[in-house]
């Protein structure tokens, strides 16, 4: 990554439906060297796609939470079936495989308190390889849509 692939990454991530012309405008380079450059990124990986950005509340899911999990017995197959089953229901946002005392943090929306309660105590601990869960409601969630790249990565 060179500058020029950091100022081009840079402007895809404040806005992703820009155009190559605005891309190549931005940071003073001509339309073909930025999707050139644009192309070879996406090739690398580096690019791996675009995400919508959706109003959780508008959707009808306003009240976030972090559910930290513990399974038992911690086996890889006990853990990856979890994160399979968990990743796969329409309450989840995200799914953190961690270390430490849990083995998941589950990042979840739903409409409401009932909402949560519902998905932790009837979802959740239907599952028996569940052995402790921990719920923290999210105030506020505060996302960085620009990742700066490591200089000489």
């Amino acid at each position: 990554m060179d500058e020029l692939d950091t100022a081009i990454l840079r402007e895809l991530q404040s806005d992703a439906r820009k155009t190559n012309r605005e891309v190549a405008a931005a940071v003073g380079v001509s339309p073909t060297t930025a999707l050139d450059r644009t192309r070879a990124l996406r090739k690398r990986g580096v690019i791996r796609g675009a995400v919508l950005d959706v109003d959780l509340a508008a959707i009808g899911r306003p009240v976030q939470a972090l559910v930290s999990v513990r399974v038992r017995p911690p086996s890889r197959q006990v853990i990856e079936n979890f994160r399979t089953w968990v990743a796969t229901l329409p309450e989840i946002l995200g799914v953190f495989v961690t270390s430490g005392n849990q083995d998941f943090i589950l990042h979840v929306a739903v409409p409401d308190n009932t909402g949560l309660y519902s998905f932790v105590i009837d979802r959740l601990t239907e599952r028996p390889e569940l052995a402790d869960v921990q719920t923290s409601i999210v105030y506020e969630h505060i996302a960085n849509p620009a990742i700066t790249p490591v200089p000489g990565a």
